[in-house]
């Protein structure tokens, strides 16, 4: 867990430095395009799974999740705040699941949902995070598309994790193409005058990030219970806010501590609640109810 939220929170730094130098949506098109040559071996398509659900799926946790949390980290002028809101798609994902899977949950996660929400809220009256308000709701935006991804996820059987990455990177590929010549323009200038640093971070957030973070995180999911999982993975932004006070020259202002502080603590509670009722519900006589 502490290897996949190193390269998880790293991630924040390397992409920042990219995104100096080539746009949110060419750098998110090529972490697709490198993603999608690795893993093409694992590009089958299995029986049965419906054609609109995979798409949605792919979308959703690849090029809008990605593109618009690329842009948001592009505005934003710092790390911490990016990777604090990112998280609200715990909440998100808790509420989706409600609303569209009918799902119940107890008044400690509405709770822990509530107190990530305002946290939010709070975060957003810091000064850094007022230089370039566009970015928290790009990021809240991206969260929301993860969450929703997530939530359409459960319907897909019989696809393999790692093929899962596949297909969302080649079929997002055309969308961020399309977005990215009307939005962007030309990308021919930022890809000639692109240093090494900027290569260096889409060499890292698509082997790092993608191929090792997400394979030793599935890794993780087929042999332990994702709500034992989630707490631990707290870790990544906290990584990220260290490294943008060491390298990146962000300060934590009060705003950015207390809200910061009410958005993890609220996920932190959801995730351990998550996790003792999962317990529960595995013990002897539970019943499985």
């Amino acid at each position: 867990m502490f290897l996949i939220c190193a390269a998880w929170g790293g991630n924040f730094l390397m992409s920042a430095l990219a995104l100096q130098e080539l746009p949110a949506l060419l750098f998110t098109a090529l972490r697709l395009a490198s993603v999608g040559l690795l893993l093409l071996p694992w590009l089958r398509w299995p029986k049965g799974l419906p054609v609109w659900r995979l798409v949605a799926v792919c979308l959703c946790n690849g090029a809008l999740h990605f593109g618009l949390s690329f842009w948001a980290l592009r505005l934003a002028g710092n790390l911490s705040s990016p990777a604090i809101v990112m998280q609200t798609y715990v909440p998100l994902t808790v509420l989706l699941s409600i609303l569209m899977l009918g799902e119940r949950v107890g008044w400690r996660t509405s709770l822990g949902m509530l107190v990530s929400f305002a946290g939010v809220l709070v975060l957003g009256f810091d000064p850094l995070v007022l230089q370039a308000p566009a970015s928290l709701i790009l990021m809240l935006v991206s969260a929301f598309f993860l969450a929703l991804g997530t939530v359409l996820m459960r319907g897909l059987t019989g696809l393999h994790p790692l093929g899962l990455q596949a297909f969302s990177a080649w079929i997002g590929l055309p969308f961020l193409l399309l977005a990215g010549l009307l939005i962007e323009g030309d990308w021919r200038a930022p890809l000639e005058t692109a240093s090494w640093k900027a290569w260096a971070g889409v060499l890292y957030s698509t082997l790092a990030a993608s191929v090792l973070g997400h394979s030793l995180f599935f890794w993780l999911v087929q042999r332990h219970p994702v709500s034992q999982i989630t707490p631990y993975l707290l870790l990544a932004p906290l990584v990220a806010v260290a490294l943008g006070v060491m390298f990146w020259g962000d300060v934590l202002g009060p705003r950015l501590l207390v809200g910061g502080g009410m958005v993890l603590g609220g996920v932190l509670a959801i995730g351990l609640r998550a996790a003792k009722r999962g317990r529960r519900l595995e013990s002897p006589g539970s019943g499985g109810s």
